[in-house]
């Protein structure tokens, strides 16, 4: 089961990736770009960005890892519950997050 550490962990083999925080959490950003953070310490959720129509198909799976709320409503971001979330689903989320936020050129070197 994965927890925070893993995030950070898979998080900072990305190019340029740094712990910070963000709304007052634990976070990672690329060149001051959030891509990733805890959205309270005792719930165990993180929130990642994605893309509308990744967010409506993880919803959609049903898998219970994935949540939303109101709050997030028309927003690029999935709620994702650690404790259930398949590790290399989590990865694939992480690079996917990471790929919105850092800039193209970032990307390219990172994909050559």
């Amino acid at each position: 089961m994965p927890d925070w550490d893993d995030v950070v962990q898979i998080g900072c083999a990305l190019p340029e990736v740094e712990e910070s925080t963000w709304y007052r959490t634990p976070a990672l950003k690329v060149r001051g770009k959030g891509f990733v953070r805890l959205r309270a310490e005792s719930d165990g959720l993180a929130v990642l960005m994605c893309s509308l129509a990744e967010k409506e198909a993880l919803l959609g799976s049903g898998d219970p890892a994935y949540s939303t709320t109101a709050h997030y409503d028309g927003h690029g971001s999935i709620l994702v519950d650690l404790a259930r979330v398949d590790p290399g689903q989590l990865a694939e989320l992480i690079e996917e997050a990471w790929r919105r936020k850092a800039p193209a050129t970032l990307v390219r070197v990172h994909d050559a």
